[in-house]
């Protein structure tokens, strides 16, 4: 019987709980479970693993295959897990070395050809993933992302078969790594101003009153009367954000499903 055990993470609001992926090979007949309260796109990620491993040159296990994502009652959403899903079972079967995956975090969609896919939620995985003190084994795509976070190790590999060459010692992964002085995220220029509202002037003074105590904002009324147009301009009078501020802000858009456009900030 093989055993194989590695880390993940679950994106939960802006944060992102650590995840261990148990991957056991047992004798009978052949058969695929996984188990830690997955939902559809987790339990899908069986024909996806099958097919990345077969189209990588490894043997998938003609075994019993129990995988085991805890803990088990936190919900299991995305294609974020397929990496782990497939190193576990090339680890538990012996056709990759298993010393070295204590050290490290692994998040990333596989491709039925072995390719690797960005997924949402990379940022605030980087975040946890510097503070466990493991290096974060990602997707190409979602690299530059997972960098933005300071003293984070991040890898990037394009396939299943870079991942693996790395574990194996046979051609080590490059680490993408953004210099300190580089990594203060400052949003785009706003294209909007304060002077573009004409009138309004208690609407006005209350967003600079929010603006300069640090204050919440409600807007309520009906439609036309400028909620939208003042809301939009709130952001052209705040202070800048600090670096912690700036990624925080980065990690709701992470997760959000129009996905981090890298482009959209400055580094």
């Amino acid at each position: 019987m093989g055993l194989a055990t590695l880390y993940t993470r679950a994106v939960v609001g802006i944060t992102a709980a650590e995840v261990t992926v148990e991957t056991h090979l047992a004798n009978g007949l052949p058969g695929f479970s996984i188990v830690g309260l997955p939902e559809m796109a987790v339990r899908e990620s069986k024909e996806r693993v099958r097919a990345a491993i077969q189209n990588s040159r490894f043997e998938f296990p003609a075994r019993r295959i129990t995988v085991n994502l805890a803990p088990a009652d936190l919900p299991k959403e995305g294609g974020s897990y397929d990496l782990a899903i497939a190193l576990g079972l090339l680890a538990a079967s012996g056709q990759i070395a298993s010393d070295q995956l204590q050290r490290y975090e692994f998040a990333g969609e596989l491709a039925l050809s072995g390719e690797l896919r960005g997924v949402r939620g990379v940022l605030p995985m980087a975040l946890q993933c510097a503070e466990s003190g493991r290096a974060f084994i990602v997707a190409r795509p979602s690299a530059s992302e997972a960098a933005l976070v300071e003293g984070a190790e991040i890898l990037p590999a394009a396939s299943l078969l870079e991942v693996t060459s790395h574990l194996n010692g046979q051609q080590l992964l490059t680490s993408e790594v953004t210099p300190p002085e580089e990594r203060v995220v400052v949003a785009a220029e706003p294209t909007v101003d304060m002077a573009d509202i004409c009138g309004q002037h208690q609407a006005r003074r209350a967003l600079e009153i929010a603006a300069a105590g640090g204050h919440n904002l409600l807007f309520f009324g009906p439609p036309g009367t400028g909620k939208t147009m003042l809301a939009s301009r709130m952001a052209t009078i705040l202070p800048e954000m600090s670096s912690e501020e700036a990624l925080e802000s980065a990690t709701v858009t992470s997760i959000s499903s129009r996905g981090f456009d890298i482009s959209a900030w400055r580094c």
